[in-house]
């Protein structure tokens, strides 16, 4: 074993203490272990929420996509600053209701607004299948992270099947309070050394930001640019609108402001966070710094890109130190999404099957599902090979359908209704599974609209068949419900 895998191992052995050591002194019921008994104040919920956000995508995806795309990789930093803003307004009047109304999940709070059991099973079922692309980036995360730094001794698989393992063994063992403590650590460390990568490797390499972004250019022109077709403008438009409304629609994030002491934590760090974001151009100039320094890395190879250009570069107990960081990015993100996923099947689907099982074994269920979770998500970590940003836009494209009923329930008078909510959100994913699952797109379903037409992110189209239909079955169903007064 090189030391670059025992560190990363130290660090990983620390999470699981650390993680032990928080649930100390406390008793586990579903609401400590899910949302924290809603005590965090402003510093965890930022780091809470900041874990979900800045992932192993933020860590190996972020500099994969300006490796291989370029330019297009930028709306990145474009949304989630923009989602921050959103979420001044969003957040407080989402912590308020479910303080008020004692919620644990996100298909709680569906289930309470529109006094629909059904749509609750619907919005866990859509957190689940749009979680489980974003499970495997995790796994897909520690992968990568072990089998590069143990140069090559561990394969990959093997490294996805120990990744698994031990966020199945954190996650059943800790609950939120692990993940939060956690990631006070990861954030730390990921600020260090994502922050060390972006200013040494394209100074030590190229003398430089902007010699080296002269390099790329001369080298592939217009590789920093948005092309006219694909990942075009209106490609890049549509994709942040997208990812925006679908920001805190994640399952994990949307618990994650349940854990709040009070909703002020929201609008203090829409405030903060942006700067935070910042961080994300270190990871971009790590990735264009290996453009041309690590050729040759195609499609979800570049991925690699960090990593392979950090090996070239620093000594393996540097390799250690980075891997251990890029580890804690998978670990608190990937430990919130599967007791995400395990408790809303456990309560928000078994339990409206069987209304009689206690909360303990409602408790045991949730615990005992996340190894089922993670061994599907390990099947298709195994089995998969698109890039880590393409499986973030695939799961978003899901999961932002639930955001039309959720916005339209904040109103004081909603004139959604439980019919339509339904139904929307079950056309949106419709349009979004056909055009996944056949391969077509805008452009060969369309091939007479305008180029811009044709780029635009099928998730949006989507989005937009399911306010029309949501708003024309609530309309419909309301109508009906009127008695006819003559």
């Amino acid at each position: 074993m090189n030391i670059a895998l025992i560190i990363i191992l130290g660090f990983l052995l620390a999470a699981i203490f650390l993680g032990i050591r928080a649930t100390k002194g406390k008793d586990m019921n579903l609401e400590q272990w899910t949302v924290g008994g809603r005590g965090f104040g402003a510093i965890f919920v930022f780091l809470l929420m900041a874990g979900e956000i800045y992932t192993t995508f933020s860590f190996l995806g972020g500099s994969g996509w300006a490796y291989g795309k370029g330019a297009p990789a930028l709306y990145v930093l474009i949304y989630i600053t923009l989602s921050y803003v959103l979420s001044y307004w969003l957040l407080p009047a989402i912590w308020k209701y479910a303080k008020e109304h004692q919620l644990v999940s996100q298909s709680d709070f569906f289930v309470s607004k529109y006094k629909s059991p059904g749509l609750g099973i619907l919005a866990a079922f859509v957190g689940v299948i749009s979680m489980i692309p974003v499970i495997v980036v995790q796994l897909k995360g520690l992968g990568i992270i072990v089998s590069e730094a143990s140069y090559g001794a561990i394969s990959m698989s093997a490294a996805v099947w120990m990744g698994a393992v031990s966020l199945t063994i954190y996650v059943m063992i800790s609950g939120i309070h692990g993940s939060a403590w956690t990631a006070v650590i990861k954030d730390i460390m990921m600020i260090i050394v994502i922050m060390f990568l972006g200013i040494y490797l394209p100074f030590h390499y190229y003398g430089g930001y902007q010699p080296m972004f002269e390099a790329i250019h001369e080298a592939r022109p217009g590789f920093l640019t948005l092309p006219d077709q694909g990942l075009s403008v209106s490609w890049f438009i549509s994709t942040v609108i997208l990812l925006v409304f679908g920001f805190y629609m994640w399952p994990q994030v949307f618990a994650a402001t349940y854990s709040a002491r009070s909703g002020k934590v929201f609008r203090k760090n829409a405030i903060i966070s942006p700067l935070y974001t910042l961080m994300l151009l270190f990871v971009f100039f790590v990735g264009f710094a290996a453009i041309l320094k690590v050729p040759g890395l195609k499609g979800a190879d570049g991925d690699l890109s960090l990593l392979r250009l950090s090996i070239e570069t620093f000594d393996p107990w540097f390799i250690g130190v980075i891997g251990g960081a890029g580890l804690l990015t998978a670990l608190v993100p990937g430990s919130m999404l599967l007791m995400s996923v395990s408790s809303m099947l456990a309560k928000n689907v078994y339990k409206v099957f069987r209304p009689e099982a206690t909360d303990r074994n409602v408790m045991r269920l949730a615990k005992w599902l996340v190894p089922a979770v993670a061994l599907i998500s390990v099947y298709f970590t195994l089995n998969g090979s698109d890039t880590m940003s393409n499986l973030i836009i695939m799961g978003y494209s899901l999961i932002t359908q639930l955001f039309p009923p959720l916005l339209f329930s904040l109103k004081k008078n909603n004139i959604v209704n439980k019919y339509g909510a339904v139904t929307g959100i079950i056309s949106g994913l419709a349009v979004v599974t056909y055009i996944t699952l056949s391969g077509t797109t805008i452009g060969t379903l369309f091939p007479s609209l305008p180029q811009a037409a044709k780029d635009l992110n099928v998730g949006i189209i989507a989005l937009a068949v399911n306010i029309l239909v949501m708003l024309a079955v609530s309309l419909l169903f309301r109508k009906k419900a009127q008695p006819i007064i003559e």
